[in-house]
């Protein structure tokens, strides 16, 4: 029995098939297959129920998973505790909402790449919702996102707000919202659902609404004279300084954006739990420096 065989099976057994877990060990699926075979012939039980939906532990597998885990912790221990995390090996797979991709994200990963040297980085920058839902399936490690994630599972580590304050043109001084579109996050977004709730009751039907995932093309559009919006104040602060937006008050602000720093609490990871930390100490050392 190896403890490559054991790790392939904690993975097997809390990602329910074979592909998933060859996915997340970097392995092929034949490889896996092999080590979940050849770790049954040895112990001389089954491990899993095979059919054709998703694998389904069998009593002996049960009982292994908890032995897993523990093997697993006393891992993470072990590079917590003696090994020199400059050494530390792999692939750390993080997610990151626009906003926070426009503000510290690189100082984030400035951080990390210094106490991890030998750890390639896979980045995606997407909309809360995908990356929520990339998480909780296990396709990345780490999302800095709007959150919490409300599962039982998942850590949240919480990040400071974001203001929200309204611009417009500087070349554009129309800010009636029921002749000026508004400009706003993306559709399947928090920040729109509760603008699109306030505005509709504020402005009525002649309200118009474009969305857009994209921060800095918003503010051009806003720059350019084609909508309105409201955005954090430091991520508008070079149009700011550059005299091409104005900030202005229709009456009303939307709430914070609220992020999370989240991970899955299990199998536990030294290197993810720490990197949620620089998360959190760069989050608020740019938040001091920052106009909010």
């Amino acid at each position: 029995m190896t403890f490559d065989q054991i790790r392939t099976f904690l993975w097997v057994a809390r990602l329910g098939g074979f592909r998933k877990a060859a996915d997340k060990l970097h392995l092929s699926q034949p490889a896996v297959s092999t080590r979940i075979s050849n770790l049954e012939q040895e112990l001389k039980v089954p491990l899993f129920e095979r059919g054709s939906g998703e694998l389904i532990l069998t009593k002996h597998g049960t009982l292994l998973l908890s032995y897993a885990e523990q093997m697993l912790f006393v891992e993470e221990e072990i590079k917590q505790r003696v090994a020199n995390p400059s050494e530390t090996e792999g692939l750390f797979r993080v997610g990151a909402s626009e906003t926070i991709a426009q503000a510290w994200l690189p100082e984030f990963l400035k951080t990390f790449s210094e106490h991890y040297p030998r750890v390639n980085v896979d980045l995606t920058v997407d909309i809360s919702l995908n990356l929520r839902s990339a998480l909780l399936e296990r396709s990345l490690d780490l999302a800095l996102l709007m959150g919490p994630i409300s599962e039982f599972s998942v850590e949240n580590v919480p990040l400071p707000t974001f203001d929200l304050h309204w611009y417009r043109s500087t070349s554009n001084p129309q800010t009636d919202l029921s002749k000026i579109p508004v400009i706003s996050y993306a559709s399947k977004t928090r920040p729109y659902r509760e603008l699109t709730s306030e505005l509709s009751r504020r402005v009525g039907p002649k309200l118009r609404i474009y969305t857009s995932a994209s921060l800095s093309a918003s503010l051009k559009m806003i720059a350019a004279g084609i909508a309105v919006g409201p955005y954090p104040r430091a991520l508008a602060d070079d149009f700011l300084k550059s005299g091409q937006i104005v900030e202005f008050d229709p009456g009303f602000h939307p709430q914070p954006l609220a992020f999370t720093a989240s991970y899955l609490s299990e199998p536990r990871s030294f290197l993810v739990e720490r990197s949620a930390e620089f998360a959190r100490e760069v989050a608020l050392k740019w938040d001091r420096s920052h106009p909010k």
